[in-house]
């Protein structure tokens, strides 16, 4: 339950923020947010459930929500709130202006910090090697290329200011972008950077680490979150039962979490890191000197063996099928997941035999570990091998992976896993093998839901035509075990503030004259507005429509692709700032993130529904699954992913109370198809225009 206490130290705060804002005015639907996140959380609904899904609309003010709903509560409890985003902008926003703003005029007395992964940050014994003109010191650079001279200006560059305290090591923070090859040589690995070794303990990944323990909100990302969760929670961050979840964006979390799910090799790239291993093996042991050493290393070569014997049988049966597989595509999906059964016989070996080599190289770094800890060998001698083993131990751990998924039986009740082969063409000519689940929600239940201590999943376009069912099959919630869902309209006044407009068109999308009739409609669309964004579907049609734009009404455009998305945006802003006409074109990744409030867009164009078409091999397999069930995957899936994607394509135009606007959408089939309705009632209530 929620205590007195803890419900007047929210109110307080609240009261305390709104009088250090000029003009703030209590929000009914920000009350509400921070009422019902603390209630849920509290348990109040259900003591095992505390998990709420909650749509906020733009402008709510849901950061201050769920910051004054979770932060007071989890500080009665000993609990630390842990905030994920999906993107970077609103990590840096909650960083650098929400959290601050929070801590100096609420009255909670909290600390947070920004939590990144390892490999953010760089690892200061390996810069330090790296730093050394010696090509033999030189000892983090073993599989990348050798640091070019500017490089080599670069690295001791990074090495002085981390030094000197003016760079804290982590690669956001650097101010010139640096080669992947060479960060990729320096940064932070677990296997190597650890802690008790002396070299090691003050990495910036150490002391970043330390401040997290200290705090109280730890800001992190969707992929850190999946991470530790995939870990087995507690191994990055603390662990789930220890935890408030604020799941920021969570929109995003099904698909990061098939990402981090899912597993991909090349045949012949794995064969030529298999045969490197044995070398590995047998430097470790002559290092180490101990007979704990020389057995894994005897064993590592002869699983090894039997690795390439099958990868090679691997490899002789996929060219010898090259014409079935590739035939007609560069991929090929297996249908329905089902795989060959020899294929399936050596995915059975593989997997048995590259567990037990993971297990034999495990041995000899933890061998290796140990003697450097007793001082028997130097850690300046073992960093290489350490690093190099840390590396094969990845390969081995995705190989693994990888080749589980393939023996493994599908349940005949739940979705298949998709299976696919990509060739790959050029210099270094491969076969990519990879597969991935189809649905996630049980891995969310499984690894998250039913381990922390509560969870509040928020955005501002979680639902989809209307309804959370959508999500809570894609996040793996349901309506029945005290999750709780809310939906907080917008407190914008869209009726007075915007219009929506269908015009009439000759042409629907699938014409090949639409988009001639696009090009021929904008002009007009475009003449009495100042600032106007235009979104397509497609970058070759935005092109063919900018080209005749340009060519023809002489028309000046930012086009996205041809500068910096930054650019395009500073560049839109000077010009509405001096009074000029900006017209920007953008696809889809301009339909969500981009905050353009008041004069800077007043007018948004969108050509065409953002329909997805099933084309990753891992869509194609789910929209098999659901035809399989007697299912429709337009319907099912199709349909409810372009309502959310419309709606935040829409949500561009007003950004605060007082801003107005048009929106312009050139689709018919809103009017024409029976899903239109839907789709258009999915909307916020902006006033409309529709010609029929």
């Amino acid at each position: 339950m929620l205590s007195d206490k803890i419900k007047t130290i929210i109110r307080q705060s609240y009261k305390a923020i709104g009088e250090s804002l000029p003009n703030f005015t209590p929000r009914k639907q920000q009350t509400l947010l921070i009422a019902e996140i603390a209630k849920t959380l509290a348990g109040e609904y259900s003591k095992d459930r505390k998990i709420i899904t909650i749509e906020a609309g733009t402008g709510t003010g849901k950061s201050l929500a769920y910051s004054l709903g979770t932060i007071p509560l989890a500080l009665s409890r000993q609990k630390k709130v842990c905030i994920s985003t999906a993107t970077v902008a609103l990590q840096e926003q909650l960083v650098d202006k929400d959290l601050p703003f929070l801590a100096k005029h609420s009255k909670l007395d909290f600390k947070f910090t920004l939590v990144k992964g390892r490999q953010r940050y760089v690892c200061r014994q390996k810069l330090a090697l790296a730093c050394q003109e010696d090509e033999q010191a030189q000892v983090g650079f073993t599989f990348a290329e050798k640091p070019k001279e500017d490089d080599l200006v670069q690295l001791k560059a990074m090495f002085k200011a981390l030094n000197d305290g003016s760079w804290h090591g982590d690669i956001d923070s650097w101010t010139t972008p640096i080669p992947h090859y060479i960060w990729q040589q320096v940064q932070s690995d677990k296997h190597s950077c650890l802690k008790h070794l002396d070299e090691h303990k003050n990495c910036p990944f150490h002391q970043a680490r330390e401040a997290m323990l200290l705090a109280d909100v730890l800001v992190i990302n969707h992929s850190l979150l999946l991470a530790d969760l995939e870990l087995g929670g507690g191994k990055i961050l603390p662990e789930p039962e220890d935890c408030f979840y604020v799941i920021d964006e969570a929109h995003h979390l099904p698909k990061v979490t098939r990402d981090h799910a899912s597993a991909s090799i090349t045949v012949k790239g794995s064969m030529d890191w298999l045969n490197k291993i044995n070398t590995c093996g047998d430097n470790i042991a002559k290092l180490v000197d101990k007979r704990s050493a020389i057995e894994p290393s005897i064993k590592l070569a002869d699983h090894v063996t039997d690795i390439l014997a099958d990868m090679t049988k691997v490899n002789d049966f996929l060219q010898n099928n090259s014409a079935v597989y590739f035939a007609k595509e560069s991929s090929y999906r297996f249908e329905h997941g089902v795989i060959p059964k020899t294929l399936k016989h050596w995915a059975e070996d593989l997997t048995n035999s590259s567990q037990k080599a993971l297990s034999s190289l495990n041995k000899l770094y933890n061998a290796l570990m140990e003697s450097v800890k007793e001082g028997d060998v130097k850690a300046y001698l073992a960093e290489a091998l350490l690093a190099e083993s840390g590396f094969f131990i990845q390969r081995l751990e995705n190989f693994n992976h990888l080749w589980l998924m393939f023996e493994k039986t599908d349940n005949e009740k739940a979705a298949p896993l998709a299976r696919w082969l990509e060739q790959t063409t050029g210099k270094k000519a491969d076969i990519v093998i990879s597969a991935s689940p189809i649905e996630v929600g049980f891995t969310l239940e499984d690894n998250l839901w039913s381990k922390c201590e509560g969870a509040l999943l928020c955005s501002a376009t979680i639902r989809a035509l209307n309804s959370f069912d959508h999500f809570k099959r894609q996040a793996g919630l349901s309506s029945n075990d005290g999750s709780q869902y809310l939906h907080v309209d917008s407190p914008f006044d869209y009726q007075n503030n915007a219009v929506l407009s269908v015009p009439t068109m000759r042409n629907e999308p699938s014409s090949d004259k639409f988009t001639d009739e696009i090009a021929e409609k904008l002009p007009s669309l475009l003449k009495d507005a100042k600032a106007s964004l235009v979104l397509f579907s497609s970058y070759w049609q935005m092109e063919q429509v900018a080209k005749t734009l340009r060519t023809k009404h002489k028309m000046s455009i930012s086009v996205q692709g041809e500068h910096s998305r930054q650019f395009i945006i500073d560049l839109h802003k000077n010009r509405i700032n001096k009074g000029l006409i900006s017209i920007i074109f953008g696809t889809q990744s301009f339909s969500e993130g981009l905050d353009l409030p008041g004069e800077l867009l007043t007018n948004l164009i969108i050509t065409k529904l953002p329909f997805a078409v099933p084309t990753s091999p891992v869509e194609e397999a789910h929209a098999e699954f659901i035809s399989a069930k007697g299912g429709n995957p337009f319907m099912a899936l199709s349909v409810p992913e372009t309502s959310k994607k419309l709606i935040q394509s829409c949500g561009r135009l007003l950004r605060n109370e007082k801003d107005s606007g048009k929106i312009t959408l050139l689709d018919r089939r809103v009017v024409t198809k029976r899903y239109g309705k839907d789709l258009l009632d999915a909307l916020p209530p902006f006033k409309r225009q529709i010609d029929y």
